[in-house]
């Protein structure tokens, strides 16, 4: 029998759903703004430098650590549950991803360097994670966020196709996030650099 605390392919049953409220819609075609974050590989990232190709940033609230007690309520917020399976399904279909055309992988939350250092060792991802405890890029681009004891804010699950500088594809909401790398994969594969 797997350890559901351990089985990052699955989730369980009866999550809700998250539904499009519309806090996304204006990211298609933004410009990422001059912000440099710092990488769960102890180096930094500027965003408005990425080089060329497709970046895809996937944001996600929080990891959950083993041991840790995820916030109460965690399953009743839509679209809270599942940061390390889609970490997982990420790391799963990287090589993929690069092969249709994602020239970088991250992962970012408002989780410190260090948090972000020991998620990315224990699950093994082969792409750094991007930490933004101050919310910088959120500010920005006013990207969406909610709260869930004993935090007042966390990033909404959401993931950017990059391009030149500028957002080319957004995917909000997501869910399942155990299969969102898979639908990237999809859309990338459809979409082919010319």
């Amino acid at each position: 029998m797997t350890d559901p605390l351990t089985d990052f392919t699955s989730l369980p049953e009866g999550l809700p759903v998250p539904e499009d409220d519309g806090a996304a819609a204006h990211l298609l075609g933004a410009a990422l703004p001059p912000l440099a974050l710092h990488t769960s590989s102890c180096e930094t990232v500027a965003l408005q430098d990425l080089g060329p190709g497709r970046t895809v940033i996937y944001l996600y609230p929080m990891t959950g650590r083993p041991g840790v007690a995820l916030p109460d309520g965690w399953d009743e917020i839509p679209g809270a549950r599942g940061c390390s399976t889609e970490a997982c399904d990420f790391r799963d279909h990287h090589a993929e991803l690069v092969e249709a055309g994602a020239a970088r992988v991250f992962g970012l939350s408002s989780q410190d360097p260090g948090y972000q250092r020991e998620a990315a060792e224990r699950l093994r991802l082969p792409f750094p994670m991007l930490s933004d405890p101050e919310f910088d890029l959120g500010e920005a681009l006013d990207l969406p966020t909610f709260a869930a004891p004993p935090h007042p804010r966390l990033y909404s699950r959401l993931t950017l196709i990059v391009r030149d500088g500028r957002i080319e594809h957004v995917f909000y909401p997501v869910f399942p996030p155990n299969e969102h790398a898979q639908q990237v994969l999809g859309w990338l594969r459809e979409h082919p650099l010319a």
